[in-house]
C-alpha cells in the first residue's frame, strides 16, 4: 500500500515511521525546507521504538518518497494521513484540494487534535469521506487512535486500516472539540496546575503522586472498570451509592446497568487478578528504571 503523509511536523514524522515499519510505501509532503533530512533523521530515531519492529531503518527509508506538492503526494495512494496546522480555514482548503487529487476509493484521514470533521470538510464535494484519526502523541509508540466521522462505512474502513498498523482505534460517536483523550488530559492538567499553584504540593510531588497511583491503575484498567472492581461484590453500583452522592440517582443507575452489562460482576474476581498482575508488572518496570537512574 502507498500512503501519503501530508504535513511533516512531530506527528507526521511519527506516522511516517510507523507506516514504513508496517511495510507501506510512504509519500511525504511539507513546505519545510529541510523536509528530506528531517524525515530521514526522524525515521532513524523513531524506528527502534516502534513496537515489534526489529528491522533496519535504512530498509524503511528505501520505501520513502519525498514530493513537493499535496497533489503529487496523494496521486494514486490508498490512504492519506493529514497532519497540518490546527487552523480551520487552512484545513478546509487542504481537504478540498486533497479530495480533487486523491483516488475515489482512498481513505482521507486527519490527525487533528481539536477540530471536528464536519467543520474541516465544509468545502469538500463529499464531506463524509473525511474521517478524523486522532492519535495520542507519538503515534508510532502509543496505541490509541480516536475515530470521528459522519459516514459509518468510511469510519469502519479507517478502523481496519489503523488495526493493520497495530493501533487501538476507538470510535467516538459524536463530534466534540478536542475529542476524548485531550479533553480528559486537559481537565486533569488544570487540576494539577491548581494544586501546585495553591501550594498543596510541589510539581515533582504531584508527578510522584500520579505515577504511583492513578497512573499505574489507569494503565491497566480505565476509570469505570477501576471503580467497578473497587466496589467489591456490588461493583460500580455500590461504589457510586456510597461514595458519589454528587452523581444523580438516575445517572448512577444507567452507569451501573452499563457496567454490569459490559463487565459482568461474576467476572470481577478474575478481572481484579489480571489488574493486579499488570499493575505489579508496571511497578516492577518503574523500579527497574529508578535503579538504572
Amino acid at each position: 500500500m502507498t500512503v501519503a503523509v501530508v504535513g511533516a511536523g512531530t506527528i507526521g514524522l511519527s506516522w511516517t515511521t510507523l507506516m514504513l515499519a508496517k511495510g507501506h510505501t510512504v509519500r511525504v509532503t511539507d513546505p519545510r525546507p529541510d523536509l528530506e533530512s528531517a524525515v530521514r533523521d526522524a525515521v532513524r530515531e523513531f524506528a527502534p521504538t516502534v513496537p515489534g519492529f526489529t528491522g533496519d531503518a535504512e530498509e524503511l527509508l528505501s520505501r520513502l518518497e519525498i514530493v513537493g506538492s499535496v497533489e503529487d503526494a496523494v496521486d494514486g495512494v490508498q490512504a492519506v494521513q493529514e497532519n497540518g496546522p490546527e487552523r480551520l480555514e487552512f484545513k478546509q482548503d487542504l481537504f478540498a484540494a486533497i479530495e480533487k487529487a486523491v483516488p475515489a476509493d482512498a481513505l482521507i484521514l486527519s490527525s487533528t487534535s481539536g477540530l471536528t470533521p464536519s467543520s474541516m470538510s465544509s468545502k469538500m464535494a463529499s464531506p463524509g469521506r473525511l474521517v478524523v484519526g486522532h492519535p495520542f502523541n507519538p503515534p508510532h509508540l502509543l496505541p490509541l487512535v480516536e475515530l470521528v466521522g459522519a459516514d459509518e462505512a468510511e469510519v469502519a474502513r479507517a478502523k481496519e486500516f489503523y488495526l493493520s498498523l497495530g493501533k487501538v482505534p476507538v470510535v467516538v460517536h459524536q463530534e466534540v472539540r478536542g475529542h476524548v483523550a485531550n479533553r480528559l488530559q486537559r481537565v486533569l492538567f488544570e487540576e494539577c496546575v491548581n494544586l501546585v499553584e495553591q501550594g498543596v504540593v510541589s510539581m515533582t510531588e504531584l508527578d510522584d503522586i500520579v505515577t504511583n497511583s492513578v497512573g499505574v491503575r489507569w494503565a491497566t484498567v480505565g476509570p469505570f472498570l477501576a471503580f467497578h472492581l473497587g466496589g467489591g461484590p456490588g461493583g460500580l453500583r455500590h461504589m457510586m451509592a456510597h461514595l458519589m452522592p454528587y452523581i444523580p440517582a438516575d445517572v448512577q443507575a444507567r452507569l451501573a446497568d452499563q457496567a454490569e452489562a459490559v463487565y459482568p460482576l461474576a467476572d470481577n474476581e478474575r478481572r481484579a487478578a489480571e489488574r493486579d498482575r499488570e499493575q505489579l508488572g508496571i511497578i516492577s518496570l518503574k523500579e527497574r528504571d529508578d535503579d538504572v537512574r
